[in-house]
């Protein structure tokens, strides 16, 4: 079975010796010394002023919500994966959905400003399969109507806008560690803010709102990442060179094969690629449909990232349609990518698509 992704595993004895460590110091968890190791080498490997580990990357939108403060309504994109709407819910605040540019997939500025009324508090963009958004359109709005704008970037790991992270733009950006992610520690996630004294109550935040023994000075939870997932963060961490090259080659491959044939992703001209998904897009559903039925039937499941388009699930109750959204998410594949995926398997998969769309 070939699916959209596989799990990166490093070597089982690099992890183990990281094991060793936990079981020699009975170190477990709140805010271990492989949690604090992981994140300064996160910090400079992205470039980032301020990085909090987290549980996942679904509490580190809520626990970014929190730390703001935000209440009323929140604009976002309905064209994502459902934690970035749920989430939003999940804190008490209503999602307002602004349609997307039908060729980056990423929200348009051009139409978050008509969505701004008196009970905003927020922008949450998504960096679309690590595609950067348009950040300074974006601050302009911000800007004019005083809003906060928090990134969620779970694709974007590594991901570079005119030469620096795109992690440093927006008030907050999170990421995830999911494993299913290009980089992973098997949950986990990471809030990035550039303002220290933020940093700190998201500290507190992560930690029940305890600062240190004895002493409880604020509400709080528990996001805290664990002393295993940093563990396998660190082992990942050091393999990223042959985990981008590897996936380089293959995102390379489907786009020499596929391009001229299928509509693709239009990338954003000042930023890199991370290669963490390879999506297509047909003519029409009903094409797409049978693509994906010639692929299941060769064991080969590639999926239909993002569907449906959040502003059709019924119990958001969303302002309005998004035309452009719906679109998209009614007639795109992503296709398997991850190191490992062999060559004659991925020259497969381009042949099916081929056939089918001839």
């Amino acid at each position: 079975m070939i699916n959209v992704t596989k799990t990166y595993l490093p070597d089982i004895n690099k992890y183990k010796k990281y094991v060793d460590k936990i079981y020699a110091s009975n170190y477990l968890t709140n805010y271990g010394p492989l949690v604090q190791e992981l994140e300064e080498k996160l910090k400079s490997y992205l470039g980032v002023k301020n990085l909090i580990l987290v549980s996942n990357g679904t509490l580190a939108l809520q626990v970014a919500y929190k730390a703001l403060q935000l209440k009323g309504e929140v604009i976002t994109s309905p064209f994502s994966f459902v934690a970035t709407a749920s989430s939003i819910i999940w804190e008490n605040l209503k999602p307002i959905f602004s349609d997307i540019d039908p060729l980056t997939f990423n929200i348009d500025p051009a139409k978050i400003e008509e969505k701004v009324n008196e009970f905003t508090s927020c922008i949450v963009p998504v960096h679309v399969f690590g595609n950067p958004c348009e950040v300074d359109k974006i601050n302009c709005v911000a800007q004019k109507y005083n809003l906060k704008v928090i990134y969620d970037a779970a694709h974007a790991f590594g991901v570079k806008l005119n030469g620096q992270s795109v992690l440093n733009f927006g008030d907050i950006s999170t990421l995830s560690f999911h494993s299913t992610k290009v980089f992973h520690s098997i949950e986990g996630g990471a809030i990035i803010v550039q303002d220290d004294d933020l940093a700190k109550q998201i500290r507190l935040l992560i930690n029940f709102g305890i600062p240190g023994p004895d002493r409880v000075i604020s509400l709080g939870i528990n996001a805290k990442m664990n002393e295993f997932q940093a563990a396998m963060g660190l082992c990942v961490l050091e393999d990223m060179d042959l985990i981008f090259q590897e996936r380089k080659t293959i995102w390379e491959n489907y786009y020499n094969e596929l391009k001229g044939s299928f509509e693709m992703q239009v990338l954003h001209a000042n930023g890199s690629n991370n290669y963490n998904y390879f999506p297509v897009l047909f003519e029409n559903e009903e094409k797409m449909l049978r693509v994906r039925a010639a692929l299941n039937a060769k064991d080969i499941y590639p999926r239909r990232y993002f569907y449906p388009s959040l502003d059709n699930l019924e119990y958001i109750n969303a302002n309005s349609p998004c035309k452009h959204s719906r679109n998209v998410s009614s007639r795109i594949l992503c296709l398997p990518i991850y190191p490992g995926l062999d060559l004659n398997v991925q020259n497969i998969i381009v042949s099916t698509l081929k056939d089918n769309f001839n």
